[in-house]
């Protein structure tokens, strides 16, 4: 099992949060791509890898929108190749990144179409010129410029001879899952840490990769998890509140509730939907931090002491998840109670999943 702690993109503080997060024990780090909340993820990630030997690189996650195909492969595969092969690209359809552009996640064929050219420019397959949709009152053709000659496709043309950069698809929906189990190295559910909920994932997964032609026992998985390790039940709650109810709340961002809900966390979602105010995003004084139920919280994510996330957690690797991306306090928590539930976490519970 592999166990990633994810951060916002600070530049000033990347170097240092990167070198801590190794020597505790971390396996990577996720920098969360928001050009309007925050500062560049990639600016953050070269600075962690140049200040650490092991630790992983990832963003999490990238969007089809803020950020260009061809861009984003050169910038994943110069982290690649600076850091010695510990990049992965996570990506996305997008939230508070094109929610303060003022648009909602991007639309599924644009989503797929740009998956399929990320990962052919990470492999150095050239990318045909009307494939890319640049709009003509953007850019007109390279050939209104009567040139004498002029590249005939688009391709990475630097890409050295390393390991490939993976591609982890966060998803939810059921579409997203099919498009991921069709394109991405790894499919990263965004489910919550309910078996019920990530089983329907896996299943939904293998379902259609078999649809596409590509083997199912191929796929990869792995999860976000909200997660905080602590033995008082009302301190553990509130400290999840806020990331449970960012991620909860891709389960129902459109009419259809994602994965199997009993009628109370259907209740929830429904609710989570309703009141969530991007203006709070991910603070704990949000409105929509107030209508998690404990019991939603309990069960979406995982809340208590070592024995108990040990317990859940293995569940969720004898279905087949490997890598979680928990999201909960770590090391840089400002409270100390925060500060105590992520040092339980990578002393109690870490070492006893990895045996």
């Amino acid at each position: 099992m592999e166990f990633w702690t994810q951060t916002i993109a600070t530049p000033t503080l990347s170097a240092d949060f990167a070198r801590r997060a190794e020597a505790v024990g971390w396996d990577g780090m996720l920098v969360v791509d928001s050009q309007n909340l925050w500062g560049d993820p990639y600016v953050c990630l070269a600075l962690a890898g140049a200040a650490t030997e092991r630790l992983g690189l990832a963003t999490s996650v990238t969007n089809p929108v803020t950020r260009y195909p061809a861009a984003t492969a050169s910038s994943a595969l110069s982290l690649q190749s600076s850091s010695g092969g510990r990049m992965v690209l996570g990506v996305g359809r997008g939230d508070s990144a094109l929610a303060h552009l003022g648009r909602a996640p991007a639309r599924l064929g644009w989503f797929e179409r740009y998956l399929a050219q990320l990962q052919d420019y990470l492999r150095g397959v050239p990318v045909p010129f009307e494939e890319l949709e640049i709009p003509e009152r953007a850019a007109p053709p390279a050939s209104t410029l009567g040139l004498a000659g002029e590249p005939e496709s688009s391709a990475i043309r630097w890409l050295d001879d390393g390991p490939k950069v993976p591609v982890e698809v966060a998803a939810t929906g059921r579409r997203v899952i099919g498009i991921a189990a069709r394109h991405a190295d790894r499919v990263l559910f965004a489910l919550g840490a309910e078996p019920k909920r990530v089983a329907w994932g896996i299943d939904t997964a293998r379902r259609a990769a078999e649809a596409a032609g590509r083997d199912p026992d191929t796929l990869r998985y792995g999860a976000f998890v909200n997660l905080v390790c602590h033995d008082d039940p009302a301190t553990a709650r509130n400290l999840n509140r806020p990331g449970t109810s960012v991620f909860a709340r891709f389960s129902a961002m459109y009419d259809e509730i994602a994965g199997p809900a009993d009628a109370g966390q259907a209740a929830v979602f429904r609710d989570l939907h309703d009141h969530y105010d991007m203006n709070y995003h991910a603070r704990p004084d949000g409105p929509q931090t107030r209508v998690l139920t404990e019991e939603f919280i309990d069960g979406y994510g995982i809340v208590g002491g070592p024995e108990h996330c040990v317990a859940r957690l293995g569940e969720l690797g004898e279905l087949g998840v490997e890598k979680f991306a928990v999201i909960g306090p770590n090391f840089s928590a400002p409270l100390p109670e925060a500060r105590e539930a992520a040092a339980r976490f990578t002393e109690e519970v870490i070492p006893r999943l990895r045996g």
